[in-house]
């Protein structure tokens, strides 16, 4: 073998080495990825594609569905209605970010009078309400209230740390002027050092039988840890009914939720 054969052959041997070494550089991340909640591969810990495990997103298969316990209107003044859908997330530890949703309205006749069509979010464990406001279907009643969510839930696991913390309480709740302008009053205090911006807060009236007679909400900006504020909800007309019961329910998005 020639000198200059076996310089040409030490040449190859380099030039293959290298290509060997950039070829393996190339093709080693794909082969060896770190698994990832955002590569459409089940993978790592996850039990689904992108969902469960370690990932953010829950599993659809993993978590419950949300039950319509009741949906509801309520009129206002003539022509002008209120209307609320009660629910309950039967997951202590899954939330939902955002989601459409659709009320239907039906005559007494179960003729469609009309529709209104929202988005919300789905906070976790417990039962919560949807409530929608000014409604008008012309000279029609509605009797028949639907309520349904229009998309498939993508769902979030919460933090178990951030649920225990976060605390809401409601306490000295009283109606007064029932039979002429009805008002009700109460305290709601933030029990956590979490700050909750844009709380929905619906207040729902109930008979001796445990039926929803009436329905209303409103609105803070901002409930600031530890804060306590006074909270207030007017009906234009007197209310129909024996009120036995009363329940308020704070709304808030428990992604929004931050500490100080």
């Amino acid at each position: 073998m020639t000198w200059a054969l076996k310089r040409q052959i030490f040449y190859l041997v380099v030039l293959l080495v290298f290509l060997f070494i950039l070829g393996f550089l190339i093709v080693s991340p794909y082969i060896n990825k770190v698994p990832t909640c955002t590569d459409n591969i089940r993978n790592g810990i996850e039990t689904g594609i992108d969902c469960g495990g370690s990932c953010a997103r829950a599993c659809t298969f993993e978590v419950n569905q949300i039950s319509v316990l009741w949906s509801r209107t309520f009129e206002v003044i003539p022509g002008r209605y209120n209307a609320v859908a009660y629910l309950e997330n039967h997951n202590k530890d899954a939330a939902i970010e955002k989601i459409k949703y659709k009320f239907r309205f039906a005559d007494k006749n179960n003729i469609y009078i009309g529709k209104r069509d929202g988005e919300t979010f789905i906070p976790p464990s417990g039962k919560f309400a949807i409530f929608e406001t000014g409604i008008g279907v012309g000279n029609s009643i509605p009797v028949y209230t639907t309520f349904e969510f229009t998309e498939t839930p993508i769902w979030h696991n919460v933090s178990e740390e951030k649920l225990n913390q976060l605390k809401v309480l409601i306490s000295d709740i009283k109606l007064e002027n029932q039979d002429t302008s009805p008002h009700l009053s109460a305290t709601i205090k933030n029990d956590s050092l979490f700050t909750i911006p844009e709380v929905s807060i619906v207040a729902l009236l109930y008979d001796e039988k445990g039926n929803a007679i009436s329905a209303s909400r409103t609105y803070l900006d901002v409930l600031a840890g530890k804060e306590i504020q006074n909270i207030n909800f007017t009906w234009p007309k007197p209310i129909l009914g024996n009120v036995i019961a009363k329940e308020i329910i704070p709304m808030y998005n428990f992604f929004l939720v931050k500490l100080k």
